[in-house]
């Protein structure tokens, strides 16, 4: 690696010099930040040590001036026994870790060692997420909708904040997508981003899944669990479809928005988190208060913003340039970048309804890049219900349909036209789990 040794003591800058250059590394010396930050701006470097005494400078101030020069470098503080304080002081603003005086050479290697295993992860994660790229389109949150446009202004003003917000709108709006939307301009963004699914567990296993569990706190507990609120330490706690939260976990909750303590299943000590909450649903709280299903403080305490998301049938004009969005995306990833939209197609899309909103619109999209026989996307090419709209025929009773695909159609129309996801479960006669299982399963 390319180190820059910044130490005033000349004498201490050889020896350190000597073990760097013995493990095969190139050593440039400066005795000064002035120095440190003149050559730093002439080359490039992986790593520097820096003596956070260095005669009348203050170590901290050259350190912020080296970051500023140069971010990604791995700056290690060398420091005295007496100035450990001050060390833990730097790596709060940046620096990468610190050596207390006197250390070995082997002291010298380890620490190195640690910025190459931090590259390399880095390096990892960095590919990962290019892979992730390569397989999720990235969220187009352009729109030509006045009701959308203004959704997003207040998701954005309100994003640096530490507010709570909720998202309310239909399923398949965008709201998750938003909500990661929003920890990306917050000053969280560097922290982690943790989803919790209300619907999808019980009420016994969604609060250990939400705050964590003891070993033997109840049965198949045989080891420390630790909750998606300590995941999301620093960073954000996305708690999707909130409305089926169980009546029961819902005082905790409000005692985690209002104090930031819980405490994990069959634990007594209480813990203190540090998480900012953005919640969704696609439900009316305000008719599940009526009902009792709903707490009204825990209401009052997650809307603290609303933002409400207008389906994809209010937004005409975005309709096509989403699928040209995603038309692309998939064109590219199956090998067809010269995929189009018919011209059929493009009205079929227009005069669908889209119950299942841009989700929807995903799925619809994906499978006629992938069924298209030639370079052109049609009719023909989409799912049924949406091709329906442009041949006349509709999905039917004793047709040539498979039972997914009535089940499918049947729970899509049950959802475009019930008040709120608990109505629609009614009326299908199961329960929201189930249903919830249910449409992620047909992509709804």
């Amino acid at each position: 690696m390319n180190i820059l040794l910044i130490d005033d003591d000349q004498s201490l800058r050889k020896s350190i010099r000597l073990a760097l250059e013995t493990m095969n590394h190139r050593v440039t010396e400066a005795a000064s930040g002035a120095q440190a930050q003149d050559v730093l701006g002439r080359s490039l470097f992986d790593v520097a040590f820096l003596d956070l005494k260095l005669g009348q400078e203050k170590g901290l101030d050259v350190l912020l001036s080296l970051l500023r020069l140069a971010p990604g470098l791995a700056v290690i503080v060398i420091t005295a026994y007496a100035t450990i304080e001050t060390a833990v002081e730097a790596m709060r603003r940046g620096a990468f870790d610190f050596l207390p005086k006197p250390f070995t050479p082997d002291e010298l290697r380890r620490v190195l060692d640690r910025v190459v295993q931090i590259r390399r992860l880095q390096s990892h994660v960095e590919e990962l997420e290019e892979q992730v790229r390569s397989i999720v389109p990235e969220a187009d949150l352009q729109t030509n909708d006045a009701a959308m446009r203004q959704a997003l202004d207040i998701a954005f003003r309100a994003a640096p904040t530490e507010a709570t917000i909720l998202l309310r709108g239909e399923s398949g709006t965008g709201k998750g997508v938003l909500a990661r939307a929003i920890h990306a301009r917050s000053q969280r963004a560097g922290a982690p981003f943790i989803t919790v699914n209300c619907p999808s567990l019980s009420a016994e296993l969604l609060e250990s899944e939400l705050f964590g569990h003891v070993r033997g706190a109840f049965t198949g507990a045989v080891h420390d669990t630790e909750g998606k609120v300590a995941a999301a330490e620093g960073g954000t706690l996305f708690l999707d479809e909130i409305g089926d939260l169980p009546l029961g976990l819902q005082p905790k909750l409000l005692r985690l928005l209002q104090e930031k303590r819980y405490e994990r299943v069959g634990e007594t000590r209480t813990r203190v988190c540090d998480v900012r909450i953005l919640a969704a649903t696609n439900r009316d709280l305000q008719t599940a208060v009526a009902r009792g299903t709903f707490r009204e403080d825990l209401l009052y305490r997650l809307n603290v913003i609303e933002i409400v998301l207008p389906p994809l049938r209010q937004r005409q004009n975005d309709i096509l340039p989403l699928a040209e969005h995603l038309l692309q995306f998939f064109a590219k990833q199956t090998g067809k970048p010269d995929c189009t939209l018919t011209a059929e197609a493009r009205a079929v899309l227009i005069k669908y309804p889209w119950p299942g909103n841009v989700r929807e619109l995903r799925n619809a999209i994906e499978r006629g890049v992938i069924l298209a026989s030639g370079p052109e996307v049609g009719p023909a090419d989409l799912p049924a219900q949406v091709g329906a709209s442009f041949s006349g025929s509709v999905t039917e009773l004793g047709g040539q349909v498979t039972l997914d695909q009535l089940e499918a159609e049947h729970i899509r129309r049950v959802l475009a036209n019930a008040a709120t996801m608990e109505d629609a479960a009614g009326l299908l006669g199961i329960d929201p789990s189930t249903l919830y299982r249910k449409r992620k399963r047909h992509g709804l």
